[in-house]
């Protein structure tokens, strides 16, 4: 069984290069994404094909996105990451932010595990 940091890190990985099918690549069936800003959940997936399609739109967004781990916390069934995310806008966004803005945030994220699945992830900023 991979550890859950190496797991955590490949999607991170996945993430940072637009690929999808490398950031499905260890999730369960029945994954479950949240996220959560300003302490309001503003997304919720349910399931690789949900999660597919967000993350295939999500990449028109984003003429390049990282995000860095700051830091790993491992519990029994869960790994929490503190990361900075530095994304540039590929597109026009309709709260007024424009192609080629910089976002610029810090927050965390947590999956959580079954076995050697990721079956629950939280992205919290």
């Amino acid at each position: 069984m991979e550890n859950t940091e190496t797991i955590v890190k490949n999607y991170v990985s996945a993430y940072n290069s637009f690929d999808v099918n490398g950031m499905m690549a260890d999730m369960g069936e029945s994954i479950k994404f949240e996220n959560i800003s300003d302490g309001k959940v503003n997304m919720t997936l349910n399931g690789l094909d949900e999660f597919k399609a967000q993350a295939e739109q999500g990449k028109n967004l984003f003429s390049s996105r990282k995000q860095t781990i700051k830091g790993f916390t491992d519990t029994n069934e869960q790994t929490e990451i503190e990361i900075a995310y530095h994304a540039v806008l590929a597109i026009d966004l309709p709260n007024g932010m424009k192609k080629g803005d910089e976002l610029n945030l810090s927050g965390r994220s947590i999956f959580k595990f079954s076995g050697d699945k990721i079956v629950e992830i939280t992205d919290i900023s």
